[in-house]
């Protein structure tokens, strides 16, 4: 998600049955402003998440309301997942001090906020997840802008497809020779059935 994605973010907007969120309103950059919609029609979306992230995601929720009930009149409740204390949005400038903070900690290499979406597409695709799912998962217009932004994985990627493929037609030297026919008979049969 981008960091406006990230900050615009409702409690509202998170389904956790189901395991999704969905992209509807942005923070703008100066952090005044949350605004319906997003960057681009594409944008708009929702998104599955793992079970873990939806677990922290309920701990985070109780803790947001401990604040709430703390802060009293206070508060301003804008439904928001990031939220200062008394409920306003926070300030992109804070959530990336914040994000150093912890960098520095555990002793990674500074990165910007934005490299955490990258490296979010960068692992999905070099775990053989398909362009378009990627694509929409970041909220791209087109697939091409997917392919493009990340081209430079697929040269390795090539060679473990290669690799990949290799060990299916011709085993590996984990496979006996007769796993390998079991498979290929499995393939053909599945393929004459189509």
């Amino acid at each position: 998600m981008r960091q406006g994605e990230v900050l615009g973010l409702r409690w509202q907007d998170i389904d956790f049955d189901i395991r999704t969120l969905s992209v509807t309103q942005t923070l703008s950059h100066d952090g005044k402003t949350l605004n319906r919609g997003a960057k681009t029609k594409a944008s708009i979306r929702t998104i599955a998440l793992p079970k873990e992230t939806v677990d922290k995601l309920k701990h985070h929720r109780k803790l947001v309301e401990d604040e709430k009930k703390k802060a009293g009149t206070i508060y301003n409740d804008n439904d928001l997942v990031v939220c200062t204390e008394i409920g306003t949005p926070c300030h992109p400038r804070n959530i990336l001090r914040t994000m150093y903070t912890v960098i520095k900690k555990v002793g990674l290499q500074r990165i910007r906020f934005h490299d955490l979406r990258h490296t979010h597409a960068t692992l999905l695709l070099k775990q053989g997840t398909h362009p378009k799912i990627v694509s929409e998962r970041l909220g791209h217009a087109d697939t091409r802008i997917t392919l493009d932004r990340y081209s430079h994985l697929l040269p390795n990627m090539q060679r473990e497809v290669a690799d990949s493929f290799g060990d299916m037609l011709f085993g590996s030297e984990y496979k006996s020779k007769q796993d390998v026919i079991k498979e290929w008979e499995s393939i053909l049969y599945h393929v004459t059935k189509a």
